[in-house]
């Protein structure tokens, strides 16, 4: 099933401990390239996030965001370091000794000291599993939304596969009368030159010259070419590049036709299936 390389998905759950959202998009890209934005709280999951992208996602500019919002008592717990405050209890007492008019030290200003209030961290570990937890569901909706947008991308092609069909199968019913119009075509320039020929070398001239006007080979490839593109449409994996290789055989194909063409009509053709190709191919750079 074909995938885009364009895509987004957003996903956003409430826990105990707070809010967590993640945010996953990306743009077409020959490799795999993602650029990850975490919160220092995650920094520690990169390696694990980015082997969790290399499996869900085989091409892109992948940008995935993080973003938490934590309730204030679940990441700091702050208490009083009784200790130094009786020490700096003791020490205003004995500057007020030494000195009566000295103002005693406010409640404020001992909170401000340096090591009275004791910060301690919790532990980031039930965040941490929860953010992978989601990081797994974001990467299920984000690839859900690549293959409907490349569902979509396949039938454009396959529309243009149609119209290829179409235009072969025409070039194939009139190629006798084709080939016959192009003998027709070099007889009538013969003629006009008033040049006496031997009937036996004319003949040859005429059968070597058809031989080589001949596009039936090239209507068989174009028609292999279209039904290997039709075959990768329907596979389960990766398909950009190979469909990308197929375009250029089929492009191929289609000058190769042109530059055989002597009469107006396969030439229109010729250059009518170079502009479906060419329109496939667009297509196909969105392509996974």
């Amino acid at each position: 099933m074909a995938a885009s390389m364009t895509a987004f998905a957003r996903k956003q759950q409430e826990y105990d401990w707070g809010t967590l959202s993640w945010e996953i998009r990306s743009v077409n890209h020959r490799y795999l390239e993602p650029g990850l934005r975490l919160p220092e709280l995650l920094r520690p999951l990169e390696p694990a996030i980015r082997d969790a992208l290399r499996k869900a996602i085989a091409r892109g500019k992948v940008d995935c965001q993080v973003r938490i919002q934590t309730r204030e008592e679940t990441t700091r717990q702050e208490e009083l370091d009784l200790g130094i405050v009786g020490q700096l209890s003791d020490m205003s007492q004995q500057v007020h000794q030494l000195i009566p008019g000295a103002s005693p030290l406010s409640v404020h200003e001992i909170l401000r000291w340096p090591g009275v209030l004791q910060e301690h961290e919790v532990d980031a570990t039930p965040i941490q599993r929860d953010a992978m937890a989601l990081l797994q569901e974001t990467l299920r909706d984000f690839n859900t939304a690549r293959q409907r947008e490349g569902e979509e991308l396949a039938q454009l092609i396959r529309q243009r596969l149609a119209a290829i069909t179409a235009i072969v199968s025409n070039i194939r019913e009139r190629l006798p009368e084709i080939l016959q119009r192009q003998q027709d075509n070099i007889r009538t320039r013969l003629d006009a030159l008033k040049t006496e020929l031997d009937p036996t070398r004319l003949e040859q001239e005429i059968v070597l010259l058809a031989q080589k006007a001949d596009v039936d080979e090239e209507l068989d490839r174009l028609a292999t070419h279209v039904a290997e593109v039709e075959r990768v449409l329907g596979t389960n994996e990766p398909i950009g590049r190979r469909l990308d290789f197929l375009m250029q055989e089929l492009n191929r194909e289609a000058n190769t036709l042109s530059s055989k063409s002597i009469v107006a009509e396969t030439t229109l053709n010729a250059v009518e299936l170079k502009v479906l190709i060419e329109q496939m191919r667009e297509q196909i750079q969105n392509i996974e």
